[in-house]
């Protein structure tokens, strides 16, 4: 099981793991070892809540495949068990930012001081830019 928060758990058969070899540090360990990994989790097929699916297919749209996989790729690490840790997390991580719900805005109204003192500073800005011209028509 992978946790997510107190509520929310995924089970290990939903995520699947594919290990490539990753560039840069490591020296010769580079070319022999598969150090990265390629973290998939199905969205659509998962046993997350639906709205949580919604929000999560959302917020990872640039890592989303066009059948609905969750890519996340890890090669920040030397060894495959931290890549793999790192991956896992930033995957709960995106559910996590998923699993809560945006407060709904509520449409207000500016109040008639603030509208008030909304209008006084336009008419301030209007006069100081007004002034700043040079001399009119006619006045040399």
């Amino acid at each position: 099981m992978i946790p997510i928060n107190a509520s929310l758990k995924l089970h290990e058969d939903e995520v699947e793991e594919r290990f490539v070899r990753a560039s840069g540090p490591g020296g010769q360990n580079v070319n022999k070892v598969s150090t990265a990994v390629e973290l998939r989790f199905d969205v659509a097929a998962s046993s997350l809540p639906e709205q949580v699916k919604s929000r999560l297919r959302t917020l990872a749209r640039g890592r989303m495949t066009a059948g609905g996989m969750l890519v996340i790729d890890s090669r920040e690490h030397r060894t495959q068990a931290r890549n793999r840790e790192a991956a896992r997390a930033r995957l709960a991580g995106l559910i996590r930012q998923a699993a809560v719900a945006p407060r709904l805005r509520r449409a207000t109204k500016p109040s008639r001081a603030a509208k008030e003192r909304r209008l006084t500073e336009k008419k301030r800005r209007s006069s100081a830019k007004r002034l700043r011209g040079g001399p009119g028509p006619g006045q040399d």
